[in-house]
């Protein structure tokens, strides 16, 4: 008796009669597709949208001794099943029944919805949806999904379990010195290991989701007594705008935010490393984290800020601005060292010292084609090995680019096609473009080597100097989230000098940025 009893107060919760059942079906054929009252047609409808796919698992049970029909959904490989096991059909199938018809007031839904919550389900992660539109991207993101008759709603359970490597060292940005972590794939992860860089206060993780018909979550990160509140809208505007159906890098984030996106230097900085990501925070910058990328974006950024390495002040401030200024002097030789070899070889030869004038003209007496044509031939040589080196299985790759540019370049200087000291320029180069820590500023160095190199061919030392010129005022006009790109250098602030070519004891450097308008300018309470 007591079971029917209860079976017909159950009845009551969802309201479910005779009378409103027609009504609740044309509801639910609506473009939102809303739950209602009756359990097989709720059951109908997900089946109908996702119960084609051989990976999402339907399981059908008996809540406790209780009569009630309900079914659980998820998805194989993306849910953990011993939580599903453990914590929700152990705690469903469970006799709760006496304990059920003990509330004061159990016919009402509002309590019975409370009830499965606070006393049936073990799990941290609970929440109510009331359309299969709502329960379909959460199911197939790892959440499962609980169905219970009577009820016009699902519930969503946190549930995914999502197969990510391990916390590793950062592939692209290796240190002597300094933190062995890097981002993983696993947004979470990520969040976390900011977090766990100390205890800061006020360091928020804003989520936002990109990607229309494959969504992922987005979080931006910053300090809120540091950070300049429109810069935060800035970068929060032009994150709501991205409209593309999938977003699998930061890759596409970064270049749908940044300012100009003809330019070929980048004005958004990626990194593997969260004491970077750190760092700039605390400068009052804004960190992006994309789930499914290893990569995070720091904007606002500067030229300056890409020939930096974060070991530069793990060391001694004597060791840092060393390294540092070295890193200034690779940029300049990776860039204009074939251009220059090709002025002064077609143009000027009588600025190169006499004795190595007399060596360079007896190396090249055999050699067929101008300057310009054995540059080109040697440069492209290199860039193709080295593109190869990076494709090719890692056992392999290095040795092949190491053995593959010694042959070559022995090979072209035996068979007269390129001239010995041109070996050495290309080889000079290319060691220059591998000391720069961003490999993003790298490619683009590579890249206007080429042009560069025509405007020596064409015009000599002046093809060279207008390049320069041309491609300062280009660095000088640019901007990254209104930010001058060549700050503090361009506008002029000395006292901002102290961490741009050189670094200075850090005992020095007590104020932030000023280009960055934080709210708190001293690094020091």
């Amino acid at each position: 008796m007591r079971m029917k009893k209860w079976k017909s107060q159950i009845k009551k919760v969802g309201n479910y009669t005779k009378e409103n059942e027609n009504k609740q079906e044309s509801a639910s054929r609506d473009s939102t597709n809303q739950f209602t009252d009756d359990f097989t047609l709720n059951l109908e409808f997900i089946r109908k949208e996702i119960g084609h796919n051989w990976d999402v698992h339907f399981r059908d049970f008996i809540i406790g001794r209780t009569g009630i029909q309900a079914c659980i959904i998820f998805v194989e490989g993306l849910s953990d099943k011993d939580l599903i096991d453990k914590h929700i059909m152990t705690s469903l199938m469970a006799d709760f029944s006496v304990e059920y018809q003990q509330e004061q007031s159990y016919v009402e839904e509002s309590l019975s919805n409370e009830f499965i919550k606070k006393q049936v389900l073990s799990i941290s992660g609970v929440e109510e949806v009331r359309s299969i539109k709502e329960l379909v991207p959460k199911v197939l993101t790892g959440s499962t999904a609980l169905l219970i008759d009577g009820l016009s709603h699902a519930f969503i359970l946190g549930t995914t379990k999502l197969k990510t490597r391990t916390i590793e060292e950062p592939v692209s940005e290796a240190l002597v010195r300094g933190p062995r972590v890097g981002f993983t794939e696993s947004l979470g992860d990520n969040t976390s290991l900011l977090r766990g860089n100390g205890e800061i206060e006020n360091l928020s993780l804003v989520k936002f989701q990109v990607g229309k018909r494959s969504k992922k979550d987005l979080v931006v990160a910053y300090i809120t007594g540091i950070v300049d509140p429109e810069l935060v809208k800035e970068v929060e505007k032009r994150i709501k705008k991205i409209d593309l159906d999938n977003v699998p890098e930061s890759g596409y984030v970064e270049q749908l935010i940044e300012d100009n996106y003809l330019s070929p230097f980048p004005q958004v900085q990626n990194t593997e490393r969260p004491d970077r990501v750190i760092a700039a925070l605390m400068e009052g910058r804004v960190a992006i984290l994309l789930d499914g990328t290893p990569f995070a974006l720091i904007a606002p950024v500067t030229f300056s800020m890409m020939l930096q390495s974060p070991e530069d002040y793990y060391e001694r401030w004597i060791p840092g601005t060393f390294i540092r200024f070295l890193r200034y002097i690779a940029v300049v030789l990776s860039l204009f060292t074939p251009a220059l070899y090709i002025a002064f070889i077609s143009f000027h030869p009588g600025l190169i010292p006499t004795k190595l004038a007399i060596s360079i003209i007896g190396s090249r007496s055999g050699v067929p084609y101008p300057a310009l044509i054995e540059a080109l031939f040697m440069e492209l040589s290199i860039e193709i090995l080295r593109e190869a080196g990076l494709r090719l299985p890692k056992p392999i790759g290095p040795a092949m680019g190491i053995v593959g540019g010694l042959i070559i370049g022995e090979a072209a200087v035996q068979a007269g096609i390129v001239s010995p000291i041109l070996v050495i320029v290309v080889a000079i180069t290319a060691i220059s473009s591998f000391s720069i820590p961003q490999y993003s500023v790298g490619i683009t160095l590579r890249i206007l080597r080429f042009p560069v190199m025509l405007c020596a061919a064409i015009l000599g030392l002046y093809g060279v100097i207008l390049f320069f010129l041309f491609m300062m005022s280009h660095l000088v006009k640019l901007k990254s989230f209104g930010v001058p790109y060549m700050s503090p250098a361009v506008p002029y602030r000395l006292s901002e000098w102290k961490d741009l070519m050189v670094r200075m004891p850090l005992m020095m450097m007590k104020r932030r940025p000023k280009m960055m308008h934080t709210k708190d300018p001293l690094r020091k309470g």
